[in-house]
């Protein structure tokens, strides 16, 4: 099995992907929304972090996180939410022919993909470069015309902070070349 490296640095501010298994289009789901509040919540009851932006897709989510000085471990986090997001929608999203051999010796359901993506955000351009990327990301995957039409991310409270107008990259086609995650 491949020895994937992983960044470690205490009090870092990662940027993250998150995958549903064969990218069910279940996230948005009111049941799965629900489940991800509350297995968050309790994750940042016990291990805290400061969530800086985020969005949530039908079959996948994009987000970032500051970790505490001190403290590197997104990883205990991550399986935190996913088992507690998995144990409480398991009954209704669990699909036990997905789970090979493999998921069922490790006790996993059919709900996330194994592995994430987590990228450390380097300095404030690349910061600023993976907030437009999550709050660009429903436009770009054809969920909605313009990213203020979206209601599952964190741009509205950036609206409401003043870090963005409303209107913020426009209407489909109108600004995607301006934010630089244009096709």
């Amino acid at each position: 099995m491949p020895d994937y490296r992983r960044a470690n640095t205490k009090g870092g501010t990662y940027f993250f992907t998150v995958t549903t298994h064969r990218r069910q289009p279940i996230l948005t789901d009111e049941p799965m929304r629900a489940a991800l509040r509350e297995g968050i919540e309790n994750a940042r009851n016990h291990l805290p972090f400061e969530i800086v932006a985020w969005v949530l897709l039908p079959d996948h989510l994009h987000c970032i996180w500051t970790l505490p000085d001190g403290d590197a471990d997104f990883h205990k986090r991550w399986g935190m939410i996913k088992r507690q997001v998995s144990q409480t929608c398991a009954r209704q999203y669990n699909r036990p022919e997905w789970q090979n051999p493999s998921r069922r010796k490790r006790g996993e359901t059919s709900l996330w993909q194994r592995r994430y993506w987590e990228h450390q955000i380097r300095d404030e351009a690349d910061m600023a470069r993976h907030i437009e990327y999550i709050h660009w990301n429903p436009v770009k995957h054809g969920l909605a015309r313009q990213v203020s039409d979206w209601p599952y991310s964190t741009f509205h409270k950036y609206v409401a902070q003043s870090a963005y107008p409303m209107d913020w990259a426009g209407n489909i086609g109108e600004k995607e070349n301006e934010t630089g995650f244009g096709e």
